[in-house]
């Protein structure tokens, strides 16, 4: 079964995830009082650009917060791989373990397994960010297939503020039918 690419405006499916933390993390559905919240799917342990970016993650996460835009990461490692990629990374968010490649492929994500004596224990999701709207709906997506074409969190930031200090609804941007 091959990943069906999400579309810009449309809901984003509600998805759980465990927590390393414990308990789990309902996707699309900002907490903490927050009405976006900024979804962000990482290689697993395997990946040093993955912990440089979720440690970058930790340094937005302030004017992220200032936006309330709430802040998840998850990745499809086992519990104890994310929780020892995650000791190094110390995240500032709650973040997800064993998205499975079912869930993957609801996401639109791009799937690979561990070769060429990779150290990942199973399949694994290329990177992903996505932004839900107070609507549950897609704001953003931007989904790669190798780990070091993914989003600049500055960027992200400039728009995301943008998008939220309006006075007027900006709309979704590629949704023209």
């Amino acid at each position: 079964m091959s990943s069906e690419k999400l579309t810009a405006g449309e809901a984003f499916p509600r998805l759980a995830v465990p927590t390393i933390g414990g308990g789990s993390i309902e996707l699309g559905k900002p907490e903490n009082g927050y009405d976006w919240q900024l979804i962000v799917v990482y290689r697993g342990k395997h990946c040093p650009l993955c912990t440089r970016y979720l440690k970058s993650l930790n340094e937005a996460k302030p004017k992220l917060d200032e936006l309330k835009v709430d802040v998840v990461a998850l990745s499809a490692d086992s519990k104890a791989r994310a929780t020892d990629q995650m000791a190094e990374v110390e995240p500032a968010y709650p973040v997800g373990y064993d998205l499975s490649v079912e869930q993957m492929q609801q996401l639109g994500l791009f799937v690979s397994g561990p070769r060429l004596g990779m150290d990942a224990e199973r399949p694994f999701a290329e990177p992903g960010l996505f932004v839900v709207n107070e609507e549950g709906n897609l704001q953003i997506i931007d989904i790669s297939n190798v780990p070091f074409a993914r989003p600049n969190l500055d960027s992200m930031l400039m728009g995301l503020n943008f998008l939220k200090n309006r006075t007027e609804k900006f709309p979704i941007n590629g949704t023209y039918a």
